[in-house]
């Protein structure tokens, strides 16, 4: 089985200097589904204001992508063991640093997920960790990335 993903990534100069490395990294992010996302460089590689601070970056959007996959296999995961998931959230980070190469990359992500369940059935200490444990193995882009994945529950 085989899926495509894409996008449209749009940047336009609009007339400013270039050659100077001083242009704005803003740009969108446009999605199959009608969903328009700015985006830019993060401030914290490129300096404001050729990044724009409010929008959104690359390695934000990686670790965000990185918990939204973990979360909706755990979701499905729970379901199908028949535990009723009431709220989930996640404060997820990521760290890039230089690599044993040398080669400025993300070394680790952290998702920290909450988890509150309803009714009688939720799980045990045990079988919350074997349910974080089964959606990091089926998380399509835990998969694909070098970096470390953690899973942090929070209380």
């Amino acid at each position: 089985m085989q899926h495509r993903y894409g996008a449209k990534i749009a940047w336009a100069r609009e007339g400013a200097p270039f050659l100077d490395n001083r242009y704005s990294r803003g740009h969108r992010w446009e999605f199959d589904g009608g969903a328009v996302v700015p985006a830019s460089s993060s401030p914290l590689v490129v300096p404001e204001p050729m990044s724009v601070a409010r929008c959104v970056d690359p390695e934000e959007a990686l670790v965000a992508a990185a918990a939204s996959c973990h979360m909706l296999w755990f979701l499905s995961l729970a379901a199908k063991r028949r535990f009723v998931v009431e709220r989930y959230e996640d404060e997820p980070w990521g760290v890039m640093e230089p690599d044993e190469r040398g080669r400025v990359g993300f070394t680790r992500i952290v998702l920290r997920p909450r988890v509150e369940f309803a009714g009688e059935a939720q799980p045990s200490p045990a079988g919350l960790a074997t349910l974080h444990g089964a959606a990091h193995d089926e998380c399509f882009i835990a998969n694909s990335l070098r970096a470390a994945i953690l899973v942090e529950p929070r209380d």
